[in-house]
């Protein structure tokens, strides 16, 4: 292996951008546009310049690990998967299915994608850049053509013959050429069937917890941080909830195998998927983020009033929530929230606490969700109306006082009406600077009284709002005695930032 791009720690702003790129998918396009096969290493630089130029701080490679063979005969051959390729890719062939990247044969660069001298040059590209690099890490589970099957079964949950024979669906035979049997269980989470392309690996063994430790080192000589798949199951609690019949002959480990991960890597950018409110348990662990899906839900179903409550919760924990509209396992935000949304849903996702998270065609309005499999979509236009609108809020949110600033809940009171519950404000504040952000989440005009919408000691304020460029003066004593008066449109929004008079 080559050596590590850099071994200097990398220093991101509070808050920081995220951009995921679905790696494979990527490439594809990019070779479409320049009429020639590309990898890695011929992806022009200014594709880094324009994510630069957006004010992205980490750019995440979705996908750049060797996929598994196996799996990916399985998506290739198995009709009742066949539903999705085709809504996706009409007329798809089966070199256009390669696999699962959660199904990981090695965790070494796909041959498609590139090397690990690739890798390397990408990620001094970006710290040139001054962004970090994240890559996917997969603790749960590999695919059943990892080494590990072969050489270390043993680090994976086994069952008997006749557990199989319990659960077929359950259980992979692995056959070696001494005609020995080895019935490897497939991974899964608790509340669903197992994943039929992934084998499951035995966290209670202390063996494959410090193999998966010198796997996390390898990974950590070619970028800065990872995001971990799925990340709670491999707790204690969850792992025995899942595995405990298959575990008799391993102890519960005294420790929970992020905290040892963590401590050997502390530099690292931890970033955890997780749900069933297990997120707070998570930074616990060590992670510096954790997905926010829990606020994902609520913006899609438009509960207003359990949004404000969500985010009412501590600060330190909500400056570690991973913030999104969408990502590589969910909807496209384009096809699931109505456009009159859009200007809204944007400003909160780049000015609340936390790191935000984008995808990538979400910025171009891209409705088509590609399946993992699938190494291409096919083509869109770009919604150049949502282009323009996610450069100018992102360069509103690019301003230091959302990242290194002070971020407070505001509250709001009736006008005359109970719609002000459709309001949502707050306030980003550093020294003189100020900014007030009201949303309105709900579908039918709201009027209310923002408490706190007063700043420092200015008598005249001037209260700019950078969406529709319209000024408002008031008196500071008036906003301090009743509250700052706005009234909004369904799914509209002030961004005011607020000055002397």
């Amino acid at each position: 292996m080559p050596e590590r791009a850099t071994s200097a720690k990398l220093y991101y702003r509070p808050h920081p951008h995220l951009y995921e790129i679905n790696t494979w998918v990527w490439l594809e396009e990019l070779s479409a546009e320049h009429g020639r096969r590309m990898g890695l290493h011929d992806v022009p630089d200014d594709q880094w310049d324009r994510l630069r130029n957006f004010g992205f701080d980490f750019v995440y490679l979705m996908g750049l690990w060797r996929r598994s063979t196996i799996g990916r005969r399985m998506f290739r051959t198995n009709p009742a998967g066949f539903p999705p390729l085709d809504a996706t890719l009409p007329g798809w062939q089966a070199a256009d299915v390669v696999g699962s990247p959660y199904s990981i044969q090695d965790y070494s660069p796909d041959p498609r994608i590139g090397t690990f001298d690739d890798l390397s040059e990408i990620h001094r590209k970006l710290r040139s850049r001054g962004m970090g690099l994240i890559l996917d890490f997969v603790p749960n589970h590999t695919g059943f053509d990892h080494p590990w099957t072969r050489e270390h079964s043993e680090r994976y949950v086994l069952g008997s013959e006749q557990d199989f024979r319990q659960n077929p669906k359950a259980f992979y035979l692995l056959e070696n050429e001494g005609g020995q049997h080895t019935f490897v269980a497939r991974g899964r989470d608790p509340y669903f069937d197992p994943w039929q392309d992934v084998a499951q690996l035995n966290y209670f063994n202390p063996d494959c917890r410090a193999a998966m430790i010198e796997t996390l080192k390898n990974i950590s000589r070619y970028c800065d941080g990872v995001r971990c798949d799925m990340a709670m199951l491999v707790t204690n609690e969850v792992f025995m909830r899942t595995w405990g019949s298959f575990l008799k002959s391993w102890p519960t480990p005294e420790t929970e195998f992020w905290e040892e991960a963590v401590t050997r890597l502390p530099d690292f950018v931890w970033l955890a998927e997780v749900y069933w409110d297990m997120e707070w348990k998570m930074q616990q662990l060590g992670f510096k983020f954790t997905y926010d899906k829990r606020l994902y839900d609520r913006l899609r179903a438009s509960y207003p009033r359990e949004i404000r409550a969500h985010l009412a919760a501590d600060s330190n924990y909500q400056s570690k929530l991973t913030r999104f509209l969408e990502n590589h396992d969910e909807p496209r935000a384009a096809a699931i929230f109505p456009s009159e949304k859009t200007a809204s849903l944007a400003l909160l996702l780049s000015t609340l606490p936390g790191m935000r998270f984008y995808h990538h065609g979400q910025l171009e309005g891209r409705r088509i969700h590609v399946p993992m499999p699938l190494a291409r979509a096919g083509s869109e236009a770009v919604d150049q109306e949502r282009l323009q609108l996610y450069e100018r809020t992102l360069s509103f949110a690019n301003k230091s006082l959302f990242h290194t600033g002070e971020w407070a809940l505001l509250d709001v009171r009736s006008a005359g009406d109970d719609s002000f519950h459709d309001l949502l404000a707050y306030r980003w504040t550093e020294g003189s600077e100020c900014a007030v952000l009201v949303v309105n989440l709900g579908g039918r005009t709201a009027q209310g009284l923002v408490q706190g919408a007063d700043t420092g000691t200015l008598q005249h304020c001037l209260y700019c709002d950078v969406l529709t460029g319209n000024d408002y003066v008031y008196e500071r004593s008036a906003i301090t005695r009743n509250g700052l008066y706005v009234r909004l449109a369904p799914y509209q929004a002030h961004a005011f930032t607020v000055h002397a008079a």
